[in-house]
């Protein structure tokens, strides 16, 4: 192979990488499709649940701010108050192997249960596949997609960046919010916001 097509060939790479770890998605537009296990071993599949509202939580226990929304009950009561309005909520973890967040199944399982956690499921992402095609950044990074596919919120789960308990109930929380709004047939009024946390661990 000559020096100019072998050249070629790690630009090409370079471009591809550049590309998949830069993707983004734009609320307005369809939300990537994808497929992971989750942890009892079954496949799910976003065209699974077309015709419903779906919440995907980028999440990592080890992270404070997601304690600070678990440790309070506030993801859980989040997941609760939608799940039984029919939305489904799944929680993915995409940080790899050998690095904060990583867990077995039966970890995640039990940390998930000790935590009072009620996702429809917990999905794996150790490769980074489906975080870095949403362009999920940090835990918690949220996105919120309408029964026919299209994605209408992504950000933060709220307005106050911090990791103090106490500051939940004076913030605005984005994805109730705009949940409470599309489901009303309403414009979401806050589409796209700047999420904070601690970053995915790829």
């Amino acid at each position: 192979m000559s020096k100019v097509f072998k050249a070629l060939f790690v630009v090409i790479g370079i471009f591809c990488l550049t590309t998949i770890s830069q993707a983004e998605v734009t609320v307005g537009q369809p939300a990537p499709v994808f497929t992971l296990q989750s942890t009892d071993g079954k496949s799910h599949s976003l065209v699974d649940f077309k015709g419903k509202f779906v919440v995907l939580e980028w999440f990592n226990h080890g992270c404070p701010f997601v304690q600070k929304h678990y440790g309070s009950g506030n993801m859980q009561n989040l997941q609760k108050e939608y799940i039984e309005k029919d939305v489904i909520w799944l929680s993915i973890n995409s940080s790899a192997e050998g690095k904060q967040g990583h867990y077995s199944p039966e970890e995640a399982n039990r940390i998930n249960q000790e935590k009072g956690a009620s996702p429809m499921a917990v999905l794996l992402d150790a490769d980074g596949t489906v975080g870095k095609l949403y362009g999920a950044k940090t835990t918690p990074h949220m996105f919120v997609i309408n029964p026919e596919g299209i994605l209408i919120y992504q950000g933060a789960i709220d307005s106050i960046a911090s990791v103090d308990q106490s500051e939940i109930s004076q913030a605005t929380n984005y994805v109730k919010q705009a949940l409470d709004e599309a489901m009303a047939g309403k414009p979401v009024s806050v589409s796209t916001t700047k999420s904070y946390g601690c970053s995915v661990k790829y």
